[in-house]
């Protein structure tokens, strides 16, 4: 067998057809079977990654039944198989029988060899697409802190930073727009401190009251205000062992940024009403999309608290400056929405990608994870579109041919289709119109390896 070559297996009864088959799609390695139990020994032997199934097998050929009953044996046994199913029998019934079973698409005998041969060329696409999505969530943990999906070398490079500083003491600021994972960031530099088994307690520190606010960080004792029927620690004492996380700094009070600086220097608390100051041992990680240096120049942020908050800045990149992410964390979006809600078989169509690569993303990751969310549930067929996912259609797809780009373009050309293709070297390299060691040697040379 040819290893250089996708395998495709063929199940048809007809032994004309099978020749023609072959003939037709010799960019694959083809195997043939002609019953369900050649075709199921072929199936745990290859492993192929997309067949094509006559519906009509012996022992009776002339129903569709045998070949529905081997299409649900193949989605038991190989779930991740593209099925693409073939019948000249009551097309319409058995097409909409066929893929709500889980068949990747269906034509009607007889075919058109070409127009076939497309659909199964976009097939073994979608799984190489799959697969190496499938291998990047499984080796993800040794390249990126905290599950974090990424093939920009900004936020590769923010990575490594994460893992230098999170074994130290050293309070940490970061600063970016909402939506970019400050609050995940946060979380991975908790998990590779020698606090991860003390507590991780967040608070937003805009989306609270200016008058609970204070109670909420410091606690306070039983009768401190109306209300007050219990002595209550706040949640700088909850984090006591671990790490605090400060969201949206820039916008706490300033009577409050007075206690919190004390707080900072003396690591002592005292609660609203009390009088006895309470030991605390935490480390601080705070966040913000402001600009703090605007804010003091305001008047609105003390600077001493700036100095002592800001020991180490780490600035997270916007996704529209994340070169291919934005395509990268569709794929991946995907793929968790559609498990959660029963629709594991989803796919992003080409202009769906086109528009994902096109939109600006004002409100970065969270804004791309509750459009594919959306789209996920509420999309007709199996392909999300541009439509579905509440985008205009590009303009014109991504500029992605190397040989009329250089430098820097050309770097984000290769991030472009990486991500387009989610990783696949071999459908990246033709959306290129390169050969696969021209892109090996690109990657080498812009560190995207």
């Amino acid at each position: 067998m040819d290893a250089d070559r996708p395998v495709l297996l063929v199940i048809e009864d007809d032994p004309g057809l099978r020749k023609q088959m072959r003939w037709s799609f010799d960019a694959y390695e083809v195997v043939l079977a002609d019953d369900r139990d050649s075709a199921i020994a072929a199936l745990r032997r290859i492993e192929p990654a997309v067949v094509t199934l006559d519906l009509g097998l012996p022992p009776h050929p002339d129903t569709p039944e045998e070949g529905f009953r081997l299409l649900g044996e193949i989605l038991t046994l190989a779930p991740a198989t593209k099925v693409i199913a073939l019948t000249g029998q009551d097309e319409r019934v058995n097409a909409v029988r066929a893929i709500a079973m889980g068949a990747y698409d269906f034509f009607e005998k007889p075919f058109d060899a070409e127009t076939l041969g497309l659909t199964i060329s976009r097939a073994f696409r979608l799984a190489e697409l799959e697969d190496e999505h499938r291998r990047l969530l499984q080796n993800r943990g040794g390249e990126n802190v905290a599950g974090l999906l990424t093939r920009d070398p900004g936020m590769t490079k923010l990575c490594r930073q994460i893992e230098k500083i999170a074994p130290t003491q050293a309070s940490v600021a970061l600063i970016g727009e909402s939506g970019t994972g400050k609050e995940l960031l946060a979380r991975a530099l908790h998990e590779g401190s020698p606090r991860r088994d003390g507590r991780f307690v967040a608070i937003n520190c805009a989306a609270i009251p200016d008058a609970l606010l204070e109670s909420e960080l410091f606690g306070h004792e039983r009768g401190a205000f109306t209300g007050a029927v219990k002595s209550t620690p706040g949640k700088v004492e909850l984090a006591d062992g671990g790490t605090l996380f400060l969201d949206e700094i820039g916008d706490l009070p300033m009577p409050l940024q007075a206690k919190l600086l004390r707080f900072l220097q003396e690591r002592v608390v005292e609660r609203v009403g009390g009088r006895t100051e309470i030991p605390v041992d935490v480390r601080v990680v705070c966040a913000t999309h402001r600009n703090l240096r605007d804010r003091i120049a305001e008047g609105t942020f003390r600077e001493d608290l700036f100095y002592r908050l800001t020991e180490i800045v780490l600035t997270i990149p916007p996704l529209r400056d994340r070169g291919g992410d934005a395509a990268l964390l569709a794929h991946a979006f995907v793929q968790r929405f559609g498990k959660a809600n029963g629709r594991e078989r989803m796919v992003l169509r080409e202009d769906a990608l086109d528009a994902i690569a096109a939109h600006r993303w004002p409100g970065n990751v969270r804004e791309l994870e509750n459009a594919i969310k959306r789209a996920v549930i509420m999309a007709q067929e199996r392909t999300i579109t541009a439509e579905d996912l509440g985008l205009a259609p590009a303009e014109e797809a991504p500029m992605l041919n190397l040989r009329h780009l250089r430098d820097e373009v050309e770097r984000r050309a290769v991030l472009n289709a990486m991500a387009r293709c989610d990783g696949n070297i071999v459908r990246a390299s033709e959306l290129l119109g390169i050969s696969r060691p021209t892109l090996y040697d690109l990657l080498r040379r812009f560190g995207l390896r």
